[in-house]
């Protein structure tokens, strides 16, 4: 079954909600195979599968190209397309005609917006245009820099109480869902219970009504750096340079390809063709 935000909404207080990044199609059929509730197509695209610096170097094109690719790979999956650094900061008049990228060319669900100066102009804007929106605060990665770099916020109770504003702002704005990264457990704990929306934490304790960790990270396929709050349950990139090695050495070896991984030709018409090869 497909969800839409009514059934996602739905589930605060039934249950937790499960959230992963995909980028293309391959992975998009795994994590919709496993039963993952909603797919985020991240902006960490930027970092994990593009090998950029920030998230602020991807564009619009770029999460549309692999937006659609996740949508092929994830039919029935409720589907979030990562508004890009440009497609709403830059200029928040933007904002509505970007998010509408993500639904009539890639066939998302509903887009996410991080806060920043102008975020609920941004989302009023999207909202208004008929877009569900999911709402982001806490760690906003599009906007590190002016928060100190990538740490946890509302370590303080001045800081913290901002956030709970932030959330409250947002659900009135129209968001129906608020992520929830690097936030103190307690005080995600405080936003989850005064939200009517469900919250999804990453690195923002147990007490979200959902979570999400970018796939890559928690595969082990993106080894440039582990956040504290990933938990691995695989380590693939170790498992792909074995294969690589093997690889090569059955190659060097010649013992691949072997008969098994050949085709033939019949003894007959190999006879004919040495015989035709033979008159040239």
């Amino acid at each position: 079954m497909r969800y839409n935000v009514s059934d996602i909404k739905a589930l605060k207080g039934r249950r937790k909600i499960t959230m992963l990044t995909a980028y293309d199609y391959p992975m998009a059929s795994a994590v919709e195979k496993a039963g993952i509730d909603v797919i985020l197509v991240g902006d960490s695209l930027a970092n994990v599968v593009l090998g950029l610096d920030s998230t602020k170097e991807v564009t619009m094109d770029q999460m549309v190209y692999h937006a659609k690719a996740v949508r092929r790979g994830a039919k029935n999956t409720f589907i979030v397309g990562d508004m890009p650094f440009e497609a709403y900061q830059k200029d928040v008049n933007d904002a509505a005609k970007n998010a509408r990228r993500f639904i009539s060319e890639a066939g998302c669900d509903a887009v996410k917006l991080e806060w920043f100066g102008q975020a609920l102009e941004a989302v009023s804007a999207v909202v208004r245009d008929g877009i569900s929106v999911m709402g982001h605060i806490g760690l906003t990665p599009q906007t590190a820099d002016e928060l100190g770099g990538f740490k946890v916020q509302g370590k303080d109770a001045g800081a913290a109480k901002r956030l709970i504003e932030q959330a409250r702002q947002f659900e009135e704005a129209g968001c129906f869902c608020i992520l929830l990264e690097c936030v103190p457990d307690r005080v995600a704990e405080m936003i989850t219970k005064r939200a009517k929306v469900p919250t999804i934490g990453i690195g923002a304790g147990p007490y979200c009504d959902g979570q999400v960790l970018v796939t890559h990270d928690m595969l082990g396929l993106f080894d440039r750096y582990t956040p504290k709050f990933v938990k691995k349950y695989a380590s693939l990139s170790d498992d792909m340079t074995k294969a690589f090695e093997e690889y090569k050495k059955d190659v060097a070896m010649g013992r691949f390809p072997d008969e098994a991984h050949s085709f033939g030709i019949k003894p007959d018409e190999l006879k004919k063709l040495e015989k035709e090869v033979e008159k040239d």
